[in-house]
């Protein structure tokens, strides 16, 4: 699997998650679009909260630590807040559409 991001084509895994991190905005754009999600600007919050943490601890929370740090930020955000926002599961398609690699699983941080 690849994906078209600015006239270049980029490798994906089988799940469709980018080999190598992108920090383009365009890429989220094209990932989106094929996750069939609308970004608005909460999606964005999100997105950044994630590259946030890939880039200062070299993968992205599991859910539970996802949450926890995400609240930090809002206080009033919940799970159904974000699986609003990533209903096949925030702590995998959320780092999908943010361009990141594949999260690590169950462990995370």
């Amino acid at each position: 699997m690849a994906y078209t991001i600015n006239g270049t084509e980029y490798e994906a895994d089988e799940q469709g998650f980018l080999l190598e991190p992108m920090y383009e905005d365009e890429a989220v754009r094209v990932i989106a679009d094929a996750e069939s999600i609308i970004l608005t600007d909460a999606h964005w919050e999100v997105i950044n909260y994630l590259r946030e943490q890939y880039r200062e601890h070299g993968h992205t929370p599991n859910f539970r630590n996802m949450l926890k740090g995400f609240a930090e930020i809002r206080p009033e955000v919940d799970s159904k807040y974000l699986y609003d926002l990533f209903p096949i599961g925030p702590a995998k398609q959320g780092p999908k559409v943010a361009a990141l690699p594949q999260p690590l699983g169950k462990g995370g941080y």
